[in-house]
């Protein structure tokens, strides 16, 4: 298996921002966070590295995953 290179910016250095966890998150903390942007961007960090990296989205672009995920096109993933 190949390591995974960090891809995006580092989560503090995003300033004050609000993060929200899933309910629906395991109690040993397997699950990611999301916090909206002053710019109108969505971040999303991994909830058990909260000072590792945070990938930027746009809200088009998380309306898209979201839709995807309501339709059923990633359950393959969670199998």
């Amino acid at each position: 298996m190949h390591q995974i290179e960090d891809n995006g910016i580092a989560a503090d250095q995003l300033g004050a921002v609000v993060w929200r966890k899933s309910s629906a998150s395991n109690p040993s903390g397997d699950c990611i966070e999301v916090a909206a942007l002053d710019s109108g961007a969505v971040a999303v960090r991994n909830s058990r590295d909260p000072q590792g990296p945070a990938l930027v989205y746009t809200r088009a672009e998380i309306a898209a995953f979201v839709m995807g995920a309501k339709d059923g096109e990633f359950d393959d993933l969670t199998a």
